[in-house]
């Protein structure tokens, strides 16, 4: 039984922040308090039609004792029996705590891994699939940094995706990325095995943390990159180390003070993410049900394309529409995912 005083919090708090809304308040203040109202108001209409359902079936078992009304009744309940049931667990999902993070932008990081030249051409193919995925769901798409090889693969890419729920959508994708295909450059016909990996940051406001400029050192460069890629005659591109902790970051588009902007939001984003894990470590150090560690070592999904087959080794998820993944058709891929990590956390809470 979900506590009645806690539903009754929530729907005080969203009746606070709707009054907030509806008379005005400090405009430094708004945007917090309009998101907080959007995160509340999926909530507090699960509230309402949990306890509707259940008012209707108090109502329906108060109609058994009339001989007139008694068949209607019986029927109500039978449904309301079903219905009840589905609401109070559409309910406790959304009463999950939330990942503050999830409707955050996010730094989409792709690397080859083992494999040489079809490691780098598999991290382009990746690379490819999620832009798709993004531009269906009418998500921004900014490139960082882009190095290619001499094949058209892809030495390393920095993108930064913004849109709504950007990060609570991508954020299970960090890991290993492992493919099986014959790769263009062989000539025996023989399937290769190759891995990529991705690391989906969620991007970290100055508010969030603060660095210190004696923290770091920015340096500038002649952009450079394979067939003619992001190469300009002036020294435009940025790199930004990070003394404590060894991190560097690079951005090589044309102009040399968006490029330390976007530099500094990656290298925001790494230490943000740094942190979480730390937190995340102490206060769960013994939780085996989450979907992936957030590890970048860890090989979560194989792509056979002779097979045309997709397999998530998390959740034990295969498809046989490899294409369509490929094309950036993700949504059955991160739909289980979500589910599964929602149901673990369930089981945690009720534990």
């Amino acid at each position: 039984m979900i506590p009645a005083d806690t539903l009754d919090q929530i729907a005080r708090r969203f009746g606070f922040l709707e009054a907030q809304l509806s008379e005005g308040t400090d405009p430094g203040k708004l945007p917090e308090i309009a998101r907080e109202y959007d995160q509340l108001k999926p909530v507090v209409a699960a509230i309402g039609a949990w306890r509707d359902a259940r008012s209707q079936r108090d109502e329906a078992q108060a109609m058994l004792g009339d001989p007139e009304m008694r068949t209607l009744a019986e029927e109500e309940l039978e449904r309301l029996g079903e219905e009840i049931p589905a609401l109070e667990a559409a309910l406790r999902l959304a009463l999950l705590p939330r990942d503050a993070a999830d409707e955050r932008p996010a730094i989409l990081e792709i690397r080859p891994g083992t494999g040489g030249d079809e490691a780098a051409l598999f991290a382009g193919d990746l690379l490819r699939m999620y832009q798709r995925y993004a531009e269906a769901r009418g998500w921004r798409w900014e490139v960082i940094a882009l190095t290619e090889t001499e094949l058209g693969g892809l030495r390393e890419a920095v993108v930064r995706v913004v849109g709504d729920g950007v990060f609570a959508r991508l954020k299970f994708e960090s890991g290993v990325h492992r493919v099986q295909r014959v790769p263009v450059t062989e000539s025996g016909g023989r399937i290769h095995t190759s891995a990529a990996t991705v690391a989906v940051l969620p991007e970290a406001a100055e508010v969030d943390l603060q660095i210190p400029e004696a923290d770091i050192r920015i340096d500038t460069m002649r952009a450079s990159g394979a067939g003619g890629q992001h190469v300009n005659t002036t020294d435009s591109a940025v790199r930004i180390t990070h003394l404590p902790t060894g991190i560097v970051v690079t951005s090589s588009e044309k102009s040399q003070h968006q490029n330390r902007r976007l530099a500094m939001e990656v290298l925001r984003a790494r230490l943000f993410d740094m942190r979480r894990h730390e937190q995340d470590a102490a206060r769960a150090a013994d939780r085996k049900a989450q979907v992936g560690s957030g590890d970048r070592s860890e090989r979560i999904r194989t792509y056979n394309f002779p097979q045309g087959r997709m397999t998530d080794h998390r959740i034990n998820l295969t498809l046989y529409a490899l294409p369509q993944v490929m094309a950036g058709d993700l949504d059955p891929v991160i739909d289980p995912l979500i589910a599964h990590d929602q149901a673990a956390r369930l089981a945690e809470l009720e534990a």
